[in-house]
């Protein structure tokens, strides 16, 4: 399998894995598969909780628009990040985090308004900075260990000032990495951990343990290290890109950012032609602050593509 494959089985996966959790959001665990059982053939795509079959949330909307500033300016360009973003969460997204919004909304500058946030609440730990980090991790891939965690660090700290969130976007960049070079993410999870600050090593290593499981967090997995927890839980006990999903959702609780940070691994890990025809079909990312476009499977393809030549 190539890597633009590789690429588009992330990128794609991401989104997928987003739209088939939304409906499940915050629901008990196990509602997936007593919905839609293993192994009868359904159409899982089904949309509710506000949301239309297929349909993308804020989670793959965010990684578009930090695909897209990638492309244009040539590199990162954080204030324009912000920008995006802050154009994104003035025009009414169906849906946004109170954290996130909480730091668009507050007309600080790009480079004081997270921090500021985390000096006056003391929480800004959440899984928003993973939820997006598919596309600029692909972008950065072919930089190497080094690059690619710093640029995950920059772009989490556009909306999270709690370094735990920076440290765990650049783990899930660095894992990435390593499955795009198509090597094994989960064997290359202690030099991934060495990446890290030391003062969040320990946590981190605590929820990527080959013996923990989601039953033993301590926080919801809208956290970002339960959250990566759980995505690495998700593709280390399964064997296929869908069961690594249903076991994602089965989750429950932030269904559809544990699902679409388990569907950029996995999508990496299995490849484009994993992911079945029937979730890539329905799926579609409206795009509020950007034209009001909406990205298809062509689209979401186009874009890997441009990411992966850059």
């Amino acid at each position: 399998m190539d890597r633009t494959q590789r690429a588009a089985g992330a990128i794609v996966g991401s989104a997928v894995g987003d739209a088939l959790g939304a409906p499940f959001e915050f629901g008990p665990a196990g509602a997936f598969s007593r919905r839609f059982p293993a192994g009868t053939p359904a159409e899982e795509m089904c949309g509710g909780g506000g949301w239309d079959p297929g349909e993308a949330t804020d989670d793959t909307q965010m990684a578009v628009h930090v695909a897209e500033s990638l492309l244009e300016h040539g590199g990162l360009d954080p204030a324009d990040v912000f920008h995006r973003f802050r154009r994104w969460a003035a025009s009414d997204p169906k849906d946004i985090g109170l954290q996130t919004e909480a730091v668009l909304t507050a007309g600080l500058p790009w480079d004081r308004a997270a921090a500021e946030h985390f000096r006056t609440t003391g929480h800004a730990a959440g899984n928003g900075s993973l939820m997006r980090a598919t596309t600029p991790a692909v972008y950065f891939a072919a930089d190497g260990p080094d690059a690619t965690a710093d640029a995950a660090r920059r772009i989490a700290a556009l909306t999270h000032g709690d370094p735990a969130a920076w440290e765990g976007t650049a783990l899930f960049h660095e894992l990435l990495r390593v499955a795009l070079d198509g090597a094994d993410p989960l064997a290359a999870l202690p030099g991934a951990l060495a990446l890290l600050d030391p003062g969040h090593r320990d946590r981190y290593a605590t929820v990527l343990a080959p013996d923990w499981h989601p039953d033993l967090a301590t926080e919801p997995n809208g956290a970002i290290w339960p959250c990566l927890g759980s995505a690495v839980w998700a593709l280390r006990t399964t064997d296929s890109f869908e069961t690594a999903l249903r076991a994602a959702i089965d989750l429950g609780g932030d269904t559809d950012t544990v699902a679409a940070v388990t569907g950029g691994l996995a999508g990496a890990v299995y490849g484009l032609d994993a992911i079945p025809d029937r979730w890539t079909g329905p799926l579609h990312v409206p795009l509020p602050g950007a034209g009001d476009r909406v990205l298809r499977l062509p689209e979401l393809l186009e874009l890997t593509r441009r990411l992966t030549a850059s």
